[in-house]
């Protein structure tokens, strides 16, 4: 009697995605004094939001910004044991503040030179019921897009592997986590009160445990 060998299935994971997020403790009564001061930051400039590269915002001295800055280095060593880096990942985090108002949004775009980037929300207005009920608006919304063009040629629906688009909806006190070449797209802010945010980028100081092995 022939006895059906017993097949071992292995079934590995290739090129994952990871998105992290994490609601921050303490968020509800930080976020009251970072929208003050990036307001304050507002009135003095008019470019706050475009001219992000020369801005380090986590440089200014105030106790929010403190705490802010240490839940991003927190997050970004989460981030690495997650990943499965046994090693110390040296870095510099370079920050900057957003206001979007009624209709403002980000276009399509990665973050070049960094390794991750992030985004944390201090204040996401609740959705206008005024704009209808289309459901291609998304307002407040984050999409992300699949890093492999190719991939959606043989897209077929409900396999998550070639899922074009991740739409997420963040809440205040969310931070979001990602490799910043990920293509993302802002959506717009379609309500009359603020939408504001710190978007960071983790840029790697050089060390030789990088290289592959």
């Amino acid at each position: 009697m022939l006895v059906p060998l017993r097949r071992s299935l292995h079934i590995p994971r290739l090129w994952p995605t990871t998105i992290m997020s994490v609601i921050l403790p303490g968020s509800e009564m930080a976020n009251q004094v970072l929208s003050e001061v990036i307001n304050e930051l507002d009135d003095e400039r008019s470019d706050l939001t475009t001219q992000y590269l020369d801005q380090e915002f986590l440089e200014i001295d105030h106790p929010v910004i403190k705490w802010l800055s240490d839940c991003f280095r927190k997050a970004t060593f989460d981030y690495t044991k997650n990943a499965g880096i046994k090693y110390d990942v040296d870095f510099h985090i370079q920050a900057w503040p957003n206001i979007n108002r009624f209709g403002d949004y980000h276009n399509l775009h990665n973050h070049p030179h960094s390794w991750l980037s992030g985004t944390y929300y201090v204040s996401v207005p609740s959705d206008d019921p005024s704009i209808g009920s289309r459901n291609d608006l998304n307002p407040n919304n984050i999409s992300f897009y699949d890093p492999r063009p190719q991939a959606n040629m043989i897209s077929i629906n409900g396999d998550k592997q070639v899922d074009p688009e991740f739409r997420h909806n963040p809440k205040s006190g969310e931070l979001l986590l990602w490799s910043a070449f990920l293509h993302h797209f802002v959506h717009p802010n379609l309500c009359h009160i603020e939408r504001i945010s710190v978007s960071f980028n983790i840029v790697l100081k050089w060390k030789k445990e990088y290289l592959p092995k």
